[in-house]
This record gives C-alpha cells, sequence and structure tokens, in this order.
C-alpha cells in the first residue's frame, strides 16, 4: 500500500525522471537514505517500471500521430492473444489499448507523414491477425503529451 511519500515520490519522478536522490528527498521531506530505499522498493514491486527520455518529436521527425480504431472479426482469447503479440512488433504503434466500445482496440500511431502512416496502415496494422476494420483520427496539434 502507498503512502504520502511514496505517492509523492512517484509523482515527482514522473514528472523529471532524473531528479537527484537530494533534490527528491528535500522535496518530499525525507533524508536522503529512507528516500532512496523508498526508490528502490517501488523499482522493485513493479510500481516504477523504468525511466525514459521525453523526445521531441518535431526533431526527430515522426510527429504525424495517428490515432486508429480497430475492430476484431473474432474477440474470442486466442485472437486477442494473437493481435496483442503482433502489434509489438509494430514500432510505429507506440500506444495500444483494448477498449470497451464498438470497437476493440485504439492505437497511437507516429509516422513521418502521411504517407509514411498509410503505407503502416496498409502493410502492417491491415494485416494483423483479427482485424476486420481501422478507422484513422488524424491528429492535427498535439496539445498536452507524457510520452
Amino acid at each position: 500500500m502507498l503512502d504520502n511519500y511514496d505517492n509523492k515520490i512517484l509523482k515527482l519522478l514522473q514528472a523529471d525522471g532524473r531528479m537527484t536522490i537530494t533534490d527528491l528527498s528535500d522535496q518530499i521531506g525525507l533524508s536522503k537514505t529512507p528516500c532512496l530505499n523508498r526508490v528502490k522498493k517501488l523499482e522493485n514491486k513493479g510500481y516504477i517500471r523504468g525511466y525514459r527520455a521525453v523526445i521531441n518529436h518535431d526533431l526527430v521527425d515522426d510527429n504525424h500521430i495517428a490515432f486508429v480504431q480497430i475492430k476484431m472479426d473474432d474477440t474470442k482469447t486466442q485472437a486477442l492473444n494473437a493481435f496483442n503479440a503482433a502489434i509489438n512488433e509494430i514500432p510505429e504503434v507506440v500506444q495500444c489499448h483494448m477498449i470497451a466500445s464498438h470497437f476493440d482496440y485504439l492505437l497511437k500511431v507516429r509516422t513521418n507523414n502521411m504517407e509514411s502512416y498509410r503505407k503502416v496502415l496498409g502493410e502492417k496494422i491491415s494485416a494483423l491477425p483479427h482485424v476486420q476494420n481501422s478507422s484513422t483520427f488524424v491528429v492535427m496539434e498535439e496539445v498536452k503529451s507524457y510520452i
């Protein structure tokens, strides 16, 4: 069970994963050793799964974002497992969520431009196991993102 210190640690590290233990301990009001022990506990118990860099996608030229709704032709466990395994092989799909709606999955896809997106959709996403159809929503402007 998480207490207030643990929740503060998670919030601060989510905002700045490179924060030093000294800065972290100062901000939550604990000395360095107990703070470090809590961070290690949160890592070991899986609350903190890793640390990542936040990329400026405008500079690396993958700032074309599309959200894709996927409707499956089969939603039995075996079909869902096959889709789940295959979607992880498509690097352009940066997020994939199973949804309780009139469609089954929602994907966030990052590519260079519309042409490269169309190729990913046609050659990779549409070829995934049990995909019946898809609908695409192109992002006009990314207003807020943590990834």
